[in-house]
């Protein structure tokens, strides 16, 4: 079963909590803290093969979750980190999330981290210092990204087969290549996109049937613009058209219409016109139908097929190879120039460390709201069963002046701060 879109929750491992611990050994008197770190949740990465050609697994399982990292314990020891869930998807699967490109796996091997574990907690040994010689600290450990993602895949071929149904789409491919779609002698047959090799002299060119196209396909009908994503990628378009149509000029230009209402920059790819099923024609009425086209669309290229006595099949891969050989060598020579042009722009912009101190406070009811990456970060890492704990955050806010703020915007001792999920007094009651 062919499928192309999924839903999945994907969640990363949540990190280890930090452990307090004292060391307790014969002669030892009044041991140090020795409470070891948490362990690091484990990622969840996806990992682009060759192999797939559908996300119909993530039907059966719409829940991806990494390891959790382990919690620290005595002795300093760290807790195990958690296992990264890898994840197989096909080449050609775009992730989003709320709509947002994460990344395009477009490369066989290609891998990304789609979802972060969180970081351990820091045990008491980290907190250990000449000042603070018995710290009863540990920070808790942080949660791994969680979100929903969209999954969209976009096959990844040289060459895309389009036209109205029963144009011989399938047959050619069929007899082109290993693939082994539907055929039959009704529109419709294919019902989804299809994949094949074919070999071409010495090298070979992927190409990529989709089911037919009809009018009004790039809004949605006959499922059309669910189907145009699968030949977005390609380097050349095959129109290709049934040589027994009463109007073969209309045919032609509805679907270079329908390419042009769907994207702008497909109507422009490379393309090539094969009048099929011509072993039943004579001459002039193919030239005829030829003309036709060519009335339409003076500087198309159109080529007489047949699939069935494998007429003018090997001169059209030639082209078709060619023409893909041009388009994606003009393709190299745009990026290459597009990263020249990038490498000499100036870029200006805060540091990371910039971003991350910036904070902002908000007057609410009953209390006060303090935002900002690093102060954030900092409360889910607090343990707020630790008095000891919950001081060291006001510490820190202390440090980033954020507790001067405060005191200018009106807060109190007894004042709520809230930060994230969490709520606390602006002093030790």
């Amino acid at each position: 079963m062919f499928v192309d879109t999924a839903r999945v929750k994907v969640r990363a491992g949540k990190g280890g909590d930090g452990a307090v611990s004292f060391r307790h050994e014969k002669y030892v008197d009044r041991g140090g803290p020795d409470g070891g770190d948490g362990g690091r949740g484990g990622d969840v990465i996806f990992r682009a093969v060759k192999d797939l050609n559908t996300l119909l697994n993530f039907r059966y399982k719409p829940e991806l979750t990494a390891q959790d990292g382990q919690a620290g314990s005595k002795r300093d020891r760290r807790g195990k980190a958690g296992e990264n869930l890898v994840v197989k998807v096909p080449v050609g699967t775009l992730v989003t999330r709320d709509g947002e490109l994460i990344v395009d796996l477009f490369e066989d091997g290609q891998e990304a981290v789609i979802a972060r574990g969180g970081d351990g907690g820091f045990g008491n040994a980290h907190f250990k210092s000449s000042t603070r010689q018995a710290p009863r600290i540990a920070e808790l450990g942080e949660d791994g990204d969680e979100f929903e993602a969209e999954l969209e895949l976009k096959l990844l071929a040289d060459v895309g087969l389009v036209g109205f149904p029963n144009a011989g789409k399938s047959t050619f491919l069929s007899v082109v290549s290993n693939a082994k779609p539907e055929i039959a002698n009704y529109e419709f047959t294919t019902l989804t996109p299809n994949l094949g090799v074919a070999d071409v002299d010495d090298g070979s060119i992927l190409i990529a049937d989709i089911p037919g196209l009809i009018e009004g396909a790039s809004e949605g009908k006959g499922l059309g613009d669910q189907f145009l994503r699968h030949i977005e990628r390609t380097a050349v378009l095959l129109h290709m058209i049934d040589a027994y149509s009463d109007d073969p000029a209309k045919k032609y230009q509805t679907i270079r219409q329908e390419l042009a209402n769907y994207s702008k920059e497909l109507a422009e790819r490379p393309e090539i016109v094969a009048l099929t099923k011509c072993e039943g024609l004579d001459d002039e009425i193919i030239a005829m139908q030829a003309t036709a086209i060519q009335g339409v669309a003076p500087d198309a290229l159109v080529v007489t097929i047949s699939s069935q006595t494998h007429s003018n099949i090997t001169d059209l891969l030639r082209m078709l190879k060619q023409s893909v050989e041009a388009y994606r060598k003009a393709e190299q020579e745009e990026a290459t120039e597009t990263e020249e042009i990038d490498e000499g722009l100036p870029v200006i912009s805060l540091s990371q460390e910039q971003t991350e101190d910036a904070w902002s406070i908000e007057t609410e009811e009953g209390g006060f709201r303090v935002y900002g990456a690093k102060i954030e970060r900092f409360a889910r890492r607090t343990n707020f069963e630790q008095f000891e704990a919950v001081n060291r955050l006001r510490d820190i806010m202390r440090k980033l002046g954020i507790h001067h703020e405060l005191v200018r915007q009106g807060a109190e001792s007894d004042s709520l701060i809230r930060i994230g999920d969490s709520e606390f007094t602006l002093l030790e009651q």
